[in-house]
């Protein structure tokens, strides 16, 4: 497995693929550091993987030539996030959302009322896509997924799935075909 030092780009300017911050909600700008960005990459990647490094809280798409898209997310807390190897198994947009039997069992006053499911939608936890990670042909229940709430970007906010402001996930999925590898590094933290 490869280090978090080996995803760190190289060079301070990059160019940006979404220049105009996005207005998530009337009074949250999301932070232009947030804002996913074309970088070189140290390392070299085969093009078209997803790496996740939870201790900076960045994605990378990999691209040509030692190139990535990197997005900003936050990640589950320590001790719900979960490191490995996973191919991306389903894509849904608008996904339906269920708190798993941990997640009701760890906070039932949360998440007790959802346990026959959320039908997807703006108000939906896993926001407006969502990329699912398996374990060969086993399900994970791992999410790279959107959200409605932004703010929570940089921090290790989940039950243990990634998330990205909802147009980043939006411009990913639009890129990752189904059988895509997923690395998702070890936490170095908590």
């Amino acid at each position: 497995m490869l280090s978090r030092r080996e995803l760190i780009v190289t060079g301070a300017a990059a160019a940006a693929l979404f220049p105009v911050p996005a207005i998530a909600r009337a009074n949250y700008v999301i932070p232009e550091d947030h804002m996913p960005v074309e970088v070189r990459l140290k390392a070299s990647f085969a093009p078209r993987e997803i790496h996740l490094d939870p201790n900076s809280f960045r994605l990378y798409w990999t691209g040509e030539e030692n190139t990535a898209i990197r997005y900003s997310v936050g990640v589950g807390r320590p001790g719900l996030y979960e490191a490995g190897e996973f191919t991306v198994g389903a894509k849904k947009e608008w996904p339906a959302w269920t708190p798993t039997k941990e997640m009701i069992e760890r906070n039932p006053a949360a998440y007790k009322k959802y346990e026959d499911g959320m039908p997807g939608g703006p108000g939906n936890p896993l926001g407006a896509r969502a990329l699912y990670l398996f374990d060969g042909t086993r399900d994970t229940f791992l999410r790279i997924h959107g959200t409605g709430e932004p703010w929570t970007i940089g921090t290790p906010v989940s039950n243990g799935c990634a998330r990205l402001v909802n147009d980043h996930i939006i411009d990913l999925y639009n890129r990752v075909p189904i059988g895509t590898k997923v690395v998702l590094y070890p936490q170095n933290y908590g």
